[in-house]
């Protein structure tokens, strides 16, 4: 896939609309009752960033990232301010976060991912992205300093190591999301008096 390591300009990303969507099948039956049917196991992210274009700077600093991008060729980061943490947005990322795994003695390599919980229900997200220094990692809730590395490309932690069976893994981090332009086009709209709008920049989160 044709990824660029490069974060959306973060003054621009603040003040974007969107967040996770699903796609749900319903078909509403003679009875009145419905049958319904989730066509993706995973949510993905929309987002329209023309909101957070203030200045006739942060225009041009859209078109440059544009054409950088090529377009929807190069996907790149983006960080979402409403959900870019391993805990509560109010709060400061903790080793003891999220549950990545459990040692079994031999696994060295662990994913990390952001769980959400309602009542008990539980849907578990990937995170790819991790942003670099933000990661910390906790055995058996200690938190370690070292002995491990992580892929900040693709969110995989390494251990040195393979943590013992039945050690707790957890790990705490900020993350950004991978998305791409959904648009060929800017329809940029000139004006005097705003010095340049744009009607609407649409990024769509890229799933593995």
């Amino acid at each position: 896939m044709a990824f660029h390591e490069v974060r959306f300009p973060d003054k621009i990303s603040r003040g974007a609309r969107g967040g996770p969507e699903r796609r749900t099948q319903i078909v509403e039956l003679a009875s009145g009752d419905e049958e319904r049917n989730a066509s993706w196991a995973n949510s993905r992210r929309r987002y329209d960033v023309a909101y957070g274009i203030r200045r006739a700077d942060d225009l041009a600093a859209v078109v440059s990232f544009f054409e950088a991008r090529n377009g929807r060729l190069y996907g790149f980061r983006f960080k979402d301010w409403g959900d870019y943490k391993s805990c509560l947005p109010s709060g400061t990322p903790s080793p003891t976060d999220q549950s990545i795994g459990t040692g079994d003695g031999t696994t060295t390599v662990f994913q990390l991912v952001k769980r959400y919980a309602s009542g008990a229900q539980t849907w578990t997200r990937t995170i790819p992205k991790p942003v670099a220094g933000s990661v910390r990692i906790a055995l058996a809730g200690v938190e370690q300093p070292s002995g491990w590395s992580v892929d900040t490309m693709t969110g995989v932690v390494n251990f040195s190591a393979a943590p013992s069976a039945g050690v707790a893994i957890t790990a705490g981090f900020e993350f950004d999301v991978p998305v791409r332009f959904d648009s060929d086009t800017l329809d940029v709209t000139l004006d005097l008096e705003r010095l340049g709008s744009i009607t609407s920049i649409p990024l769509l989160e890229l799933r593995r």
